[in-house]
């Protein structure tokens, strides 16, 4: 099933973005606190971010661009 699917616990200071519900692994990034999840075909498939609030006072109303999301595939992974 695809579907963009946005989860954050606010107690453990945790969001995760999925662009698709499918099985995958996080992998660490250059970018702080930042992981991305990446499918069997290691195409990227989400992300999360540790410690939000450390990045953003209102972690609920963030908005992000799609044209910023595009850079997430060009990250080097592994």
């Amino acid at each position: 099933m695809e579907g963009l699917k946005i989860w954050y616990d606010p107690e453990g200071d945790f969001l995760e973005v999925n662009f698709a519900r499918k099985p995958g692994i996080f992998q660490a990034t250059p970018v702080r606190n930042m992981m991305v999840k990446l499918d069997d075909e290691g195409h990227i498939i989400g992300f999360s971010i540790l410690n939000i609030s450390e990045v953003a006072d209102t972690p609920m109303e963030i908005d992000i661009p799609l044209s910023k999301l595009q850079i997430l595939s060009e990250l080097p992974v592994g």
